[in-house]
């Protein structure tokens, strides 16, 4: 069984809660990444920012992203995938929550990202109607 752990991109690096969308823009500019894991003070994982959350949410509504923390965007329980589930789970959960990218976390410590990419490396056939259902609702 292919797990979660031996796909992912291991040692994904969190925008903090309390850091402007400014901040995270950079990070995820100097990093070449489209989303970062959110975490909180607790070192816990909040949520996920994506630089489409950034453009639709913040910029499109007029809103100063030097004013608006990443942490604004964390409401929620986060959408996660366990390091020893198998990949079967991991595309199945992107599909019934509708995301491209899954922060991997083994206990409570984010240990890596998981990304729609990854997982069509992985297993062409089952990863393809997966990125077509999320890719219809979208």
């Amino acid at each position: 069984m292919t797990t979660a752990r031996e796909l992912m991109t291991p040692g994904a690096e969190c925008v903090g809660e309390n850091e402007t969308l400014v901040d995270a823009a950079r990070k995820m500019r100097d990093l070449d990444v489209g989303a970062l894991p959110i975490c909180g003070e607790d070192n816990r994982l909040k949520g996920v920012l994506t630089d489409r959350d950034i453009v639709v949410n913040c910029v499109a509504d007029g809103r100063d992203p030097a004013q608006v923390t990443a942490g604004s965007f964390g409401q929620g329980k986060p959408v996660t995938v366990g390091a020893d589930d198998s990949l079967e789970e991991a595309l199945r959960t992107m599909e019934e929550h509708q995301v491209r990218r899954l922060p991997v976390i083994d206990g409570h410590e984010l240990v890596g990202m998981l990304a729609q990419a990854d997982l069509v490396q992985a297993s062409p056939t089952k990863a393809g109607e997966t990125v077509s259902e999320i890719s219809e609702s979208n």
